[in-house]
């Protein structure tokens, strides 16, 4: 157990690292302060600009992947591979473990970004095959209504939904992670969730195969 907590808390720190934060801080400017006020990617390139949003979402697509793919097998000094712990299970608590430290990072008064670019790093790491039905499921909102937050959560969503539909059988871990990442995405986005029922959500037009007249 020891395996256990100490690796999910370095997976909790690096997602804590948060991209549009720290760059922000060498550009001079608190991203929350500017824009929607999220800490994200969006929300990066409707401010900053294209090189900066890229760069925000290198880091924390990074930060998802890294401890995902790399801590599980990692033998750290003074902690041993624990041979009771799943592997399968210690991959998917470091990989949610890391969304919730971009979300609410330590290192920046735990008020952070959504969870989507890290939850993708995670991914990667976690189940790359699940990365197209994604990109799918995303592109194909976002084109037809022109929302990113929509786009976002429709496809968390729908990600454990086809997985139980395609590969259920062995996929248990994979779903039961699924069904929480969605459930967390979807509270992360609740703002964005609000502005769609009053109206008031922001629409990228420039994106949307029928744009309004």
């Amino acid at each position: 157990m020891l395996e256990l907590g100490i690796k999910v808390l370095i997976s909790y720190l690096l997602g804590s690292l948060n991209g549009a934060l720290i760059l922000g801080k060498l550009r001079g400017v608190d991203i929350r302060s500017v824009g929607s006020g999220n800490a994200g990617g969006t929300n990066a390139l409707r401010t900053q600009g294209l090189l900066f949003a890229l760069a925000v979402m290198v880091i924390d697509v990074g930060k998802g992947w890294l401890p995902a793919a790399l801590l599980p097998g990692l033998e750290l000094p003074g902690v041993p591979l624990d041979p009771a712990v799943s592997r399968t299970w210690l991959t998917l608590a470091c990989a949610g473990a890391a969304v919730a430290g971009h979300c609410f990072p330590v290192f920046f008064d735990f008020a952070g970004g959504k969870g989507a670019a890290t939850a993708v790093g995670a991914l990667i790491a976690v189940s790359p095959t699940v990365l197209l039905p994604a990109a799918i499921v995303f592109v194909s909102v976002l084109v037809f209504s022109g929302y990113v937050g929509l786009s976002t959560i429709s496809t968390a969503v729908a990600l454990p939904i086809w997985v139980a539909a395609t590969d259920f059988s062995g996929s248990e871990p994979l779903i039961v992670f699924l069904v929480v990442l969605a459930l967390f995405i979807v509270y992360t986005h609740r703002s964005n969730i609000r502005r769609l029922r009053d109206g008031t959500e922001s629409r990228s037009e420039r994106v949307m195969l029928f744009k309004r007249d």
